[in-house]
């Protein structure tokens, strides 16, 4: 098993990707000899990846981090970096070596003060390894101070150090970062190259696994929690009966309001035990007592913690429900498909009787509109909007078709 066992999918991405890990392994074997850089060098400092939702940026991203970080004794008799069994590539994939630092937030955005903590992170010399590698996982949420703040150490790298930016695309990221960096563009993969994975890794039934795969079109993150978690199948079947519920003003918004409590059920049950837990782990470094007061002067830290738990939240019900609108987009575009009489593979066809019946009482052009309107919702929720008037208007939109 090597560290591109999981990258699905991406030949292409994962043959640039050796290419430059081979060139990185050749540059720091020169150097510790005392030797000249080899020319013509597949490797640079600062790389992007970009590419829909599920096509694994990330994954390739530590990957990269992976081989770069591969100490395999096969290397010196031809073998290429990222063998996937040797201390460098096992600790750089479970998040655990010394020098590779993942970072993901689970909050709306990447602030000035993190991200001056990662470059002053980044001019460190490897510790243990031999490289420093910086994965950022949601580059596309810096905001614009912080993306200020990483330019200059993407401008001016320590000679070690590498930067693994992902994005969902170009436009997600500061002109002036993506021109100073590798770009790598990745597809969504193959619906039967996603049933295989979890089929061969997850041990998961070859037909829930097809099923999964079909219905996420590919994103296999999301196939595999719907192949393995009975909840996620429950939320989405209920969420293609919408549909079929907006028949008049009342179901419209009653529907709404069953998605946002939804999505804010969800919300509540992924922060619960995380929130407790930090929140204990913080009184007790601040020297509180369990039951009683806390000392003075900690009552700002304790503000700063639930703040950002209050936004870790909205962030958990803003995912909720935009898994929630990629499955009605994916519900249309099967309408449509029926409808135009096209011969491409269907992503729902365990609700195969609610598309005949749209299909047949609606138009092309009705199914377009009703798509458009799934999209102004997703861009009214991106612009901050409030997520039940957001819903509501969406829900009388497809209405109305």
């Amino acid at each position: 098993m090597t560290v591109w066992d999981d990258l699905v999918g991406q030949d292409r991405v994962q043959e640039q990707l050796g290419a430059a890990a081979r060139d990185a392994d050749a540059l720091v074997t020169a150097q510790s000899a005392g030797g000249t850089v080899p020319p013509g060098s597949k490797m640079t400092h600062a790389w992007l990846f970009t590419g829909p939702p599920g096509s694994g940026r990330a994954t390739a991203a530590r990957a990269f981090a992976a081989a770069l970080q591969c100490t395999s004794p096969d290397r010196a008799l031809g073998g290429a970096p990222g063998c996937g069994f040797c201390d460098g590539c096992h600790t750089a994939l479970i998040g655990t070596h010394a020098d590779v630092e993942v970072i993901r937030t689970d909050l709306l955005s990447i602030g000035v003060k993190e991200t001056r903590e990662l470059v002053r992170r980044a001019q460190l010399s490897p510790a243990v390894g031999r490289w420093q590698v910086i994965v950022m996982e949601d580059a596309d949420r810096l905001t614009e101070g912080a993306g200020n703040v990483l330019l200059k150490a993407v401008e001016e790298p320590a000679p070690r150090t590498v930067w693994l930016l992902c994005a969902p695309s170009l436009e997600d990221v500061l002109p002036t970062i993506r021109s100073r960096c590798r770009h790598l563009t990745l597809r969504t993969p193959p619906v039967d190259a996603v049933a295989d994975v979890l089929i061969r890794r997850d041990g998961i039934d070859p037909e829930r696994a097809a099923s999964a795969a079909r219905a996420t079109q590919g994103h296999i993150g999301r196939a595999r929690r719907l192949a393995t978690d009975e909840r996620a199948r429950a939320r989405r079947a209920a969420v293609l009966k919408l549909p079929l519920r907006v028949h008049d003003v009342g179901g419209c918004l009653k529907a709404a309001q069953e998605l946002i409590d939804t999505a804010t059920e969800d919300a509540k049950q992924a922060a619960e035990e995380v929130d407790v837990k930090e929140t204990e782990e913080l009184k007790a470094a601040l020297g509180g007592v369990a039951g009683g007061r806390m000392p003075r002067g900690t009552a700002g830290a304790m503000k700063e913690l639930e703040d950002r738990q209050k936004r870790r939240r909205t962030r958990t019900q803003r995912d909720s429900l935009d898994l929630a609108l990629s499955d009605i987009t994916g519900f249309y575009r099967d309408v449509l498909a029926l409808q135009l009489g096209s011969r491409i593979a269907l992503a729902n066809t365990d609700v195969r009787e609610a598309l005949d019946r749209i299909a047949e009482s609606s138009t092309p052009e009705r199914t377009l509109r009703r798509i458009e309107s799934v999209i102004a919702c997703r861009r009214a929720l991106d612009r901050n909007v409030a997520p039940l008037l957001a819903v509501e208007a969406m829900a009388v939109a497809l209405r109305a078709g």
